[in-house]
């Protein structure tokens, strides 16, 4: 009897494989929803409709792109869970599952289950910037006025991971420094441009109208990799404080319950779209870097996000919800 039980185990086990790599093979059947956390014409959009265009020849079904911000992408990953069907799919950075989870009492999906891990697309690189009429050359000297003038200086940071990752190293590093919270982060990098406040961390696309002014300036980039556009501008790390360094990537995801073989099959599908050089050549000339990876990679590169997250959580003394 053990070994019949045992026979038909395998044999169940066997069907299913069967049946997961048929799905695979036959997908998508109709439209493809894409879910994107933020509003039209952000880089995590335009990242995603580029994606979408290139995957809706490769899979001959129209790939739909759906704008869901707000709550900082609470809204967009709850809908996404809810879905709970293959054709829906979500483009979104790992925020999600790293950050929130502190920073919210309740989610609308579960960070640990709903959000399956299929390929990066991209990492947007963040850049540390400070008014021109500060004087500062280099991230060095941004700690040192710091330093010397505690509480007196102001800083804002993108939200999200470049948000609780500055936060976190301005405080394990003793550094004192005012946050001020904006609803709107364009008027943040206009006021940094005319010395209202002394620092500001985040993407080099939304630095750039004020970078090509000539009134703020580039001390470094939280990337473990100098930027092609600025390849004179240094790594955090190499400027001398690599516990400020941080990657800002956004990928895709699958529902929970989508078969292996089919988050295999996309995956493979979202890097063959990363090859293609008019995507690369767009991205890049918004200071994003085409980055895609197999399901594992991304999930490896998610989990070193959320215990940097960790850490600097027991620092800012944030619990997790």
């Amino acid at each position: 009897m053990r070994t019949i039980a045992m026979g038909l185990g395998i044999a169940t086990s066997l069907l299913a494989a069967v049946d997961s790599s048929a799905i695979a093979q036959s997908w998508p059947t109709g439209r493809v929803r894409l879910l994107v956390p933020f509003g039209p014409g952000s880089a995590t959009d335009v990242t995603a409709r580029l994606f979408a265009d290139k995957l809706s020849q490769r899979w001959g079904q129209a790939v739909v792109v759906e704008n869901r911000p707000g709550a900082d992408s609470n809204i967009a990953v709850g809908a996404f869970a809810q879905a709970k069907e293959d054709h829906t799919i979500l483009y979104s950075a790992p925020n999600p599952i790293t950050v929130n989870p502190y920073t919210y009492e309740k989610l609308p999906y579960d960070p640990a289950k709903d959000m399956l891990p299929v390929s990066m697309g991209s990492e947007i690189y963040i850049v540390i910037a400070v008014p021109t009429a500060l004087k500062l050359d280099k991230l060095s000297d941004l700690i040192a006025r710091s330093k010397a003038e505690p509480g007196k200086m102001n800083w804002v940071a993108s939200p999200g991971v470049t948000y609780f990752m500055t936060a976190g190293f301005l405080k394990s590093s003793g550094l004192e420094m005012v946050q001020v919270p904006y609803r709107d982060f364009t008027q943040a990098v206009n006021d940094l441009a005319e010395s209202r406040i002394q620092m500001t961390v985040t993407s080099l696309q939304t630095a750039s109208p004020q970078l090509q002014t000539g009134k703020i300036k580039l001390l470094a980039v939280t990337s473990d990799k100098r930027m092609p556009q600025l390849p004179d501008l240094p790594t955090v790390d190499q400027a001398g404080a690599p516990a400020w360094s941080f990657g800002a990537f956004g990928g895709f995801f699958a529902n929970r319950d989508t078969p292996a073989a089919l988050v295999d099959k996309i995956s493979a599908d979202v890097r063959w779209a990363g090859t293609d050089t008019e995507i690369t050549r767009k991205l890049a000339a918004a200071g994003i870097a085409v980055r895609t990876s197999t399901p594992a990679e991304f999930a490896a590169a998610i989990e070193k996000e959320r215990a940097a997250v960790a850490e600097y959580a027991k620092v800012l003394g944030t619990k997790k919800q």
